[in-house]
């Protein structure tokens, strides 16, 4: 990995300004040393570091997502975990993806068709895909087609969720197609160091992923995608070495997480998943959690989600757990996508006989995967995956994917979130002083300035989609 990359993310996030200047005061802005036109590796360094930086932030992952499927709980400033949210809330990852994301990813394919290295856009309709995949899992109905010209169109039409799925699907497939081992070299790949290989696994990866989240929609065309990725041959992410991530260095570039917890200590683990590892006797209870700073009973103790700031506090700083010191490190990487999701998906889509693989070995790999990922033993592995409590149950596919994959996701909030909604499982129960009439939330809201700066399509996309509420379920989200 190119350790430069901190040092451009501010130059490279940030390449689009207005043009009202006129052209005398342009020139003289000019710098004579300097480079006017932004080169795709600067471009590819910044656009991903600033997206994986709000993908495993505060706004969207700790102070949502995380608490949302239990992995997470607060301690004290409980709003968030009782569902009280403004609505600026959520703005972080529509403002950073559009801004950073989308039109950093953009301006890099137009350089790849003018520099010929397809290379460049095949990686960047990769990354543009995981962003817009971000947005709609939990907005629902997005800006897609206008976004791609913002230029144009400064108050963007939002698409309905089902056609934003099925662009993101043909844009992979795309930029499977441009992705070649032998063809032009890239620079500025923070994630898989300029390895094409890589990429076009990851690529397909990310298709199998959005496949199956239309499956309980359209599973004729969710099933069609896997045969296409299954004929195209590169294949999916297949080791922990693989793993579509980013991983930090120390302060001041650290794990977001870790910048957090070194000035604030709101957060704890959920009860929720404490008691489900110690009922499971699972080997990354001790990875996941730490140990109590006075001794307990216990050693590892979660916390209910959604209290009264005052019943949280009165749980004991010192005497329940922080998330575990491995999520807490400087040079903690923020996943993407792992391996051992890769497997639960395969499993999934053998489960519903999209495929011929065996749905049982598949589930297998993918619980050890999860395992090995976090350095236990093979061995430790093999028997947790073999215990009767998480055996593979062919008869409710759902609840054994969905529960283990529920833990193997620990940390990766968005995800979590996305899966606990289309899977079903683990079934959790509403925040103890929710704010929500004893529902949960199933999705984001719109960022307040939706409604003042591009009224009317926000009043398009809600009359179609339903009310812009936590509550009111997506196009994707069946039961």
């Amino acid at each position: 990995m190119k350790k430069r990359y901190i040092n451009l993310v501010l130059a490279a996030a940030l390449t689009f300004t207005a043009t009202s200047c006129k052209k005398d005061l342009t020139g003289i802005n000019e710098n004579p040393n300097a480079s006017q036109n932004a080169q795709p590796d600067y471009l590819l360094t910044g656009a991903t570091k600033a997206v994986v930086d709000t993908y495993w932030g505060t706004s969207n992952n700790m102070d949502a997502a995380l608490l949302f499927v239990q992995h997470w709980a607060k301690i004290q400033y409980t709003d968030p975990d009782r569902y009280i949210y403004a609505n600026t809330a959520f703005a972080d990852l529509w403002n950073i993806g559009y801004s950073k994301g989308v039109v950093n990813y953009n301006q890099i394919i137009k350089l790849a068709d003018a520099q010929a290295n397809p290379n460049y856009k095949g990686v960047a309709l990769v990354l543009r895909s995981w962003v817009f995949t971000l947005l709609t899992d939990n907005f629902g109905d997005v800006p897609y087609q206008q976004a791609s010209s913002i230029d144009q169109y400064l108050t963007p039409a939002y698409d309905a969720q089902q056609n934003v799925y099925n662009a993101i699907l043909d844009d992979l497939k795309a930029a499977q197609a441009s992705l070649s081992i032998s063809g032009k070299a890239i620079g500025g790949d923070i994630i898989y160091n300029n390895n094409i290989g890589l990429w076009k696994k990851f690529a397909n990866s990310l298709r199998l992923r959005v496949a199956l989240r239309i499956a309980d929609r359209d599973a004729a065309k969710a099933r069609q995608v896997i045969a296409d990725i299954q004929a195209e041959g590169s294949g999916y992410i297949s080791a922990n070495s693989e793993i579509a991530q980013l991983v930090y260095q120390n302060s001041p570039n650290q794990n977001p997480i870790s910048n957090l917890f070194d000035t604030r200590d709101d957060y704890r683990i959920s009860k929720s998943i404490v008691d489900r590892l110690f009922a499971l006797n699972d080997p990354r209870l001790p990875i996941y959690a730490a140990p109590t700073q006075d001794a307990t009973a216990q050693t590892y103790v979660g916390i209910p989600n959604g209290l009264l700031v005052g019943d949280a506090s009165n749980l004991g700083f010192t005497k329940t757990s922080k998330p575990g010191t491995y999520f807490r490190a400087p040079n903690a990487p923020a996943v993407i996508m792992s391996y051992a999701e890769v497997l639960f998906d395969r499993t999934e889509a053998a489960a519903r006989g999209f495929t011929g693989e065996s749905a049982a070995d598949l589930y297998n790999q993918a619980v050890q995967a999860s395992l090995t990922q976090y350095g236990i033993s093979g061995t430790a592995a093999a028997t947790y995956a073999n215990s009767a409590a998480v055996r593979y149950n062919a008869s409710n596919y759902k609840k054994s994917i969905g529960e283990q994959k529920w833990i193997a996701l620990f940390g990766q909030g968005l995800e979590a979130f996305a899966e606990w909604r289309r899977l079903d499982y683990p079934q959790l129960q509403p925040a103890v002083a929710g704010s929500l009439n004893g529902k949960m939330p199933v999705r984001f809201i719109y960022p307040g300035t939706e409604q003042s700066l591009n009224g009317a399509n926000y009043t398009a996309a809600v009359s179609r989609q339903g009310a812009d509420l936590l509550t009111t379920k997506l196009w994707f989200d069946v039961n």
